[in-house]
């Protein structure tokens, strides 16, 4: 995939997915496979509402100095598109719905039309503490989406890491998710 592309796409998506309040101002990730090892990723002190080329950061699963300024989440990814082929794109989003759901649910049952017919049931994975959550999170994310099947893991109080084949798909997987737990939590609210 060619950088210039590469950047671009994941600009425009940030953009949307900043607007909708996945990504918080330096809360979040996003990237995209170049190669087979090589993937571009948001620098750590990136804002998502104007990423440009020089936000990002060229990486390779060979560690050296352009880790420094790399996203927190670099690990997390580099594992997922070591491990998953079908990943091209991977993002860790934080939607507000979604996250405060995952305090008080162990699954997501959407009540939607969208969320049922992607979803009907989605697990919340328990990371239990979070102490150690970023010295485990790099091989516990990958390897539940490969033992489970799936290219959403949804983490209590902690957000969601989605990968797929296009940047599109990828807001659409956020979005539909988010969608649902805020309508779930609006049903809620008109019971009581």
């Amino acid at each position: 995939m060619d950088l210039k592309y590469a950047a671009a796409e994941l600009s425009k998506i940030s953009l949307s997915m900043f607007r909708k309040n996945f990504f918080g101002v330096f809360h979040g990730s996003i990237s995209a496979r170049i190669e087979h090892n090589q993937f571009l990723i948001n620098k750590k002190n990136a804002i998502f509402d104007n990423l440009k080329e020089e936000n990002f950061i060229m990486l390779s699963s060979k560690k050296d100095y352009r880790w420094n300024d790399a996203s927190m989440d670099s690990d997390i990814h580099l594992n997922i598109y070591k491990n998953i082929n079908e990943a091209k794109y991977v993002c860790y989003a934080m939607p507000p719905y979604l996250t405060a759901y995952t305090l008080s649910h162990t699954f997501i049952h959407p009540k939607d039309y969208f969320g049922y017919a992607k979803h009907h049931e989605l697990p919340i994975y328990d990371p239990k503490q979070f102490d150690d959550w970023y010295e485990r999170a790099h091989t516990e994310i990958y390897r539940y989406m490969m033992e489970k099947k799936t290219n959403i893991m949804v983490i209590k109080g902690y957000g969601a890491y989605v990968y797929n084949r296009t940047p599109y798909q990828l807001a659409k997987d956020v979005a539909i998710l988010e969608n649902s737990c805020k309508l779930l939590h609006i049903a809620h609210s008109y019971e009581i």
